[in-house]
């Protein structure tokens, strides 16, 4: 994804600088503690306009495939697509810092508080919720693929893989992710 691929068209908004990256991502962090994709797609794509639909997909499905953090990657790949090693580093430090600092201070809570059936309700809630977000998130991100079977069908191969028969995500990907370029590249997807 290049530059002249990020910025054109009306629906996307100027690329951002190093602040606007750090103020972006830092919000991230503040509002999405604990399941911050689907609202980084929403900042992204439609509040911001940095990026498509499309390319927030094409970017978040090669940040899933490298080691690491899924949102820490895309924040590193967006900096970067913008500013370059300067814009990877503020939107990291915008989406890391607020979010260590109440970790920490929560594991100070916690170590207090970690017996009380209250706080042990607080975060079967808490996980409940995540869940949802990620639910909607994946099915926000399969629009694109809207009409393409057997894009969808690798996919759903790949749930299927993961969810169902529990197979490890490094073989499946191994797997899938070769098939799915070669499908691409004869553009059966």
């Amino acid at each position: 994804m290049s530059e002249t691929n990020v910025v054109k068209g009306a629906a996307h908004a100027a690329a951002p600088g190093n602040w606007a990256l750090f103020q972006g991502f830092l919000m991230l962090g503040l509002i999405g503690f604990g399941g911050v994709l689907p609202m980084a797609r929403r900042m992204l794509v439609e509040e911001r306009r940095w990026l498509s639909g499309e390319q927030f997909t094409e970017l978040l499905g090669l940040c899933q495939f490298l080691p690491g953090g899924n949102v820490i990657n895309l924040s590193v790949a967006v900096g970067m697509e913008f500013r370059g090693l300067r814009g990877a580093c503020s939107a990291l430090l915008g989406l890391i810092c607020a979010p260590t600092a109440i970790v920490v201070a929560l594991g100070a809570v916690y170590a207090r508080f970690q017996n009380d059936a209250h706080i042990q309700h607080l975060f079967a809630g808490l996980a409940a919720a995540a869940a949802g977000l990620l639910l909607a998130t994946a099915l926000k991100m399969l629009q694109p693929l809207r009409g393409r079977w057997l894009a969808l069908a690798i996919a759903a191969l790949c749930l299927l893989a993961i969810a169902w028969l529990r197979l490890p995500l490094l073989p499946t990907m191994l797997t899938l992710a070769p098939l799915s370029i070669l499908l691409a590249w004869r553009k059966w997807l």
